[in-house]
């Protein structure tokens, strides 16, 4: 099974009540990608850099199996440039810079190779950009789409029409009370499914994940960690390990989506415990099934 990878990548200055770091890797498609690839090995990612770019990083994803045909790379352009600090109470940072740079020109051309994609994850970007791509696809069995407030606040008509158009959107909290306009989680399940989706997932950063459809609710409570370094890049880590998971058993039922949730909060879990790609580069299967035999274990109860 084949995977499309759509987003950012992109370089980061992060500062953590831990440590501090400068220009390094990051962007969704970077984190999705990533995680995926320890699940499937026919990923095809697109995305824009500049050739600012380190080339050993590309490198070390088409050694994942990642297919970089959909990478364009801008001569004399920089990437993508996001700077953040993160407070005491990580669930909270402040952005200090973003610099789009290659990626306000951003117009995904999908390769030939591309189209016929039958699990897409559309990474956080313009809504535009999450339509173009979608325009594209021949015969897409699965369609995840991530967003935030920023486009809810600025595109909402255009994210509106992409949501209508995907099988599973997944958003934090407040992004599903803002979308829906309703405080309870359920009842803005209720609202945004209405827009079109089948699947929502909720994700609630240090306190877990929630998949939802209109018959169904499922809680995974989120690993505690003696360590966490830096959240960047957990929730696309999370979108990358359900999505990948998802490709990997070509099964989309609510029960399988259940193990994706569980395997995507897996990946989330190693993510944060190093700044960047730190630990996510150095995983193997017996590592990642081992963590996600723990989460197994602390909601394992009998009545």
């Amino acid at each position: 099974m084949s995977l499309l990878t759509v987003g950012t990548v992109a370089f980061d200055d992060i500062e953590t009540p831990f440590g501090k770091v400068e220009k390094v890797v990051g962007g969704a498609c970077t984190y999705i990608s990533w995680a995926a690839s320890y699940f499937i090995n026919d990923i095809r990612l697109t995305s824009i850099i500049g050739n600012d770019f380190p080339a050993e990083e590309i490198k070390a994803l088409e050694a994942r199996g990642v297919n970089m045909e959909g990478l364009k790379i801008m001569e004399n352009g920089k990437t993508f440039f996001w700077a953040g600090k993160y407070h005491e109470n990580m669930n909270q940072r402040d952005t200090i810079t973003t610099d789009l740079n290659v990626l306000d020109d951003f117009d995904p051309e999908l390769p030939e190779s591309y189209k016929d994609s039958q699990y897409v994850m559309l990474g956080n970007l313009t809504p535009d950009i999450q339509l173009r791509v979608m325009e594209q696809l021949t015969n897409p069995k699965l369609i995840v789409l991530d967003t935030m407030n920023f486009w809810m606040d600025v595109a909402l008509d255009k994210l509106k029409l992409a949501i209508s158009k995907v099988d599973v959107l997944t958003i934090n909290d407040e992004e599903a009370r803002q979308l829906s306009g309703e405080y309870s989680l359920v009842n803005a399940a209720k609202k945004i499914f209405e827009m079109g989706p089948k699947y929502l997932v909720i994700k609630k950063g240090e306190h877990g994940a929630m998949l939802m459809s209109e018959d169904n609710i499922f809680y995974a409570p989120a690993l505690p960690l003696a360590k966490v370094m830096d959240p960047t890049g957990a929730g696309d880590s999370f979108a990358g390990g359900f999505i990948g998971y998802l490709t990997k058993t070509e099964d989309t039922s609510f029960e399988n989506m259940k193990r994706a949730v569980i395997y995507g909060s897996t990946m989330a879990s190693f993510c944060v415990e190093e700044f960047s790609l730190g630990k996510m580069k150095h995983l193997s299967e017996h590592i990642i099934n081992d963590r996600a035999q723990r989460f197994v274990n602390i909601t394992n109860f009998t009545l």
